[in-house]
């Protein structure tokens, strides 16, 4: 048997749970005809509390699963890993093709704001770390970028409690300060991969001109122009069935209980691969 062409592997992708199937769920959108192998490094989350020489190795134990299954390009669908080990991934695993979370986000904040006022809401490594507002003066060194740390989004999104009272008191209690004093922002960067589940409760917080950008949909974006742009794109056209298969490294019970609410779909839990890195 023919060994598969480069175009006909699948994409790797990883986080250190299940924060990144919402990046999985905009690439499963946009590019129907793709297969995934999704890594979800469970046992070891979350890595925002966890050191960069940490999570830089974590994050290359996770990427050698999915490249040793053979891969045509790697998504780090995990803020944290990518802003101290995207580089190091991409020296590594080289010629493959890696992509982050952090410059979709940074351009696409950079394209939408008119007043060059950014507001990044992240976890508190990322915050620290300043990864998007470097990102993001790259490209518009004018611009003013305010970030602010909201651990609690991730501990909501993990308990599914991303509409009703109180993820929008959570969401007032993180915005309302920062948006009172600082009006003119007009772009949101929601700069960690659970965030995006909980824009029902932004959206009753944030006033309706104020531009919310998705580092998931972004990242996405920019995976289809890369496939497309180095030839890898899929050659199945729009043909759909089982494309995308599920590894965690823990808890795999957990993984689809909760992994359910970041992807829009069930998840069995006999779809799961328990992996050890």
């Amino acid at each position: 048997m023919s060994e598969p062409q480069p175009r006909d592997l699948p994409i790797g992708v990883f986080d250190s749970g299940v924060g990144g199937l919402t990046v999985l769920r905009e690439l499963e959108a946009r590019l129907p005809g793709e297969r995934f192998i999704y890594l979800g490094d469970t046992a070891r989350l979350p890595y925002g509390t966890k050191g960069p020489q940490t999570v830089v190795r974590y994050a290359e134990q996770a990427a050698r699963v999915l490249v040793q299954r053979r891969i045509k390009l790697l998504i780090i669908a995990c803020n944290t890993a990518t802003a101290v080990a995207v580089d190091h991934l991409a020296n590594v695993f080289a010629p493959l093709p890696v992509v982050g979370v952090i410059d979709p986000g940074a351009a696409a904040a950079c394209e939408a704001s008119r007043s060059g006022t950014i507001l990044v809401l992240a976890t508190e490594g990322t915050v620290k770390g300043g990864a998007y507002t470097r990102a993001i003066h790259a490209r518009r060194p004018a611009a003013h970028v305010l970030a602010a740390s909201c651990p609690l989004f991730v501990a909501l999104a993990e308990e599914g409690l991303v509409e009703g009272e109180i993820a929008e008191l959570v969401a007032r209690r993180y915005l309302d300060p920062v948006l009172a004093t600082q009006p003119q922002v007009d772009t949101l960067v929601l700069g960690c991969t659970h965030f995006p589940v909980l824009r029902p409760a932004l959206s009753r917080v944030v006033p309706r001109d104020v531009e919310v950008v998705d580092s998931a949909a972004t990242t996405a974006t920019v995976v289809a122009e890369r496939l497309n742009s180095q030839t890898l794109d899929s050659r199945r056209g729009q043909v759909r069935g089982p494309q995308t298969q599920l590894l965690a490294t823990d808890a795999p019970d957990r993984f689809a209980r909760v992994g359910a609410v970041f992807l829009g779909r069930p998840i069995a839990v006999d779809e799961i691969e328990l992996v050890d890195l």
